[in-house]
């Protein structure tokens, strides 16, 4: 090959292999254009700070009270035993019933009874018609007397023969009483008004009779309006109670009948109202607790004996206090807290002390101030010394709150 035409090839493969000029600018523009890409052209603009719903505390009068177990007892029960024993003719109630004082419940054989009525009845017959002979021969031993036909000493025997007579009248008076008591007893009414239990013996059985204690148990019954509750009080409480005491501040339950509220299994809020109207006068100590009893209204006669109930009892003179929702405070470790937003609108964690529930909402005894926003709903939006959003809501009333995020 000559040598142009060497020359010739070796610039048509050199155009091959590089690129023209204009490519590699066209490279470099689109190079540019990418690392462009990666590069904010402006400050992007910062999301808004949260948004929040905040309320200031409540401040009303309130007053606290203790809440303590106890166990609902009758006022009245009763144990129906047969007076007289005998064969069970009839049972007259519905197990479970409400029966009233007076009603039938057990008819017993009276028979029996009713044999031995009759023969005291002749028995005061007999000694009737005896006083009445006894009677008039001391009246014809009164008129011989005077004309001496008779001595002194036939008058005295005739009128002790007369009290003798009188004395077994008696007698026989007391004996036909208890034989007609003894039939009364065969038929065995309720002593009181209340709930009767079931019937723990059929007819046809055979019963025993005691005013000792030892007959057979035929049923109970119990009161139910009213009804008491029992519960215990610590002696710390108690201690607490007596200092309110002396000081003016609570009146004691000892001669005032302090008010108490009562809520049943399974409810929230109490349903039953009552009075305390007793005091034990000395404290377990065993337990080192003191037994105290309430008086409660049961007109619907939904509470029975052995049922528990959650007894609140006055626990302080009235106060001012602040309340918030119970959902606004949190737990820092040991510590509560809730959320406070600053007038800078930025996020403060206040630790304060609890009080008691008081309608739903919780007292606030220290850390917080009338005029403080609490942050009631969006709390897990809320960072501490970040700014937030706040929105106010209404004024908290009684119940919960809930949190909306």
């Amino acid at each position: 090959m000559s040598g142009p035409e060497r020359s010739q090839q070796f610039v048509e493969t050199h155009d091959l292999v590089l690129p023209r000029p204009s490519v590699i600018a066209g490279l470099l523009a689109a190079a540019f254009a990418l690392g462009g890409c990666g590069q904010p052209t402006s400050q992007a603009s910062a999301p808004p700070p949260p948004a929040v719903t905040v309320a200031q505390p409540v401040k009303r009068t309130v007053t606290d009270w203790d809440e303590f177990t106890g166990r609902f007892e009758a006022v009245e029960e009763v144990q129906v035993r047969p007076r007289v024993g005998g064969f069970v003719n009839s049972v007259e109630f519905q197990d479970g019933a409400i029966v009233h004082q007076g009603d039938l419940l057990y008819v017993i054989d009276p028979r029996p009874f009713e044999a031995v009525a009759a023969q005291a009845d002749g028995q005061l017959s007999d000694a009737r018609a005896k006083v009445e002979l006894a009677k008039r021969e001391l009246d014809r031993g009164l008129s011989l007397v005077q004309t001496s036909a008779v001595s002194e000493q036939v008058v005295d025997q005739r009128r002790q023969a007369l009290q003798a007579a009188h004395a077994a009248e008696v007698q026989a008076e007391g004996a036909l009483k208890a034989a007609k008591l003894n039939i009364e007893f065969t038929h065995v009414t309720a002593p009181l008004t209340g709930r009767a239990s079931r019937h723990l013996v059929s007819p046809g059985n055979l019963v025993q009779g005691s005013d000792t204690g030892t007959s057979t148990l035929l049923t109970s019954i119990v009161a139910l309006d009213p009804i008491y509750i029992y519960f215990d009080m610590d002696e710390a409480t108690f201690i607490k109670y007596s200092k309110l005491w002396f000081e003016g501040k609570r009146p004691s339950s000892r001669d005032t009948a302090n008010p108490v509220q009562i809520a049943l299994a399974g409810e929230t809020k109490p349903s039953h109202e009552g009075a305390v109207n007793f005091l034990d006068n000395r404290l377990d100590v065993s337990t080192g607790t003191l037994r105290s009893r309430a008086v409660v209204k049961n007109t619907d006669l939904s509470i029975l004996p052995g049922q528990f109930g959650r007894v609140r009892l006055i626990g302080s003179a009235p106060y001012e206090a602040l309340l918030i929702p119970d959902v606004a405070v949190a737990t820092d470790q040991s510590r509560k807290v809730v959320f406070v937003v600053k007038p800078d609108d930025t996020v403060e964690a206040r630790p304060v002390v609890l009080g008691p529930l008081d309608d739903g909402l919780r007292v606030i005894r220290e850390g917080l101030k009338p005029e403080d926003r609490v942050i009631v709903n969006g709390i897990q939006r809320a960072r501490v010394g970040a700014k937030v959003t706040p929105q106010t809501a209404p004024a908290p009333a009684g119940g919960k709150a809930g949190d909306k995020s």
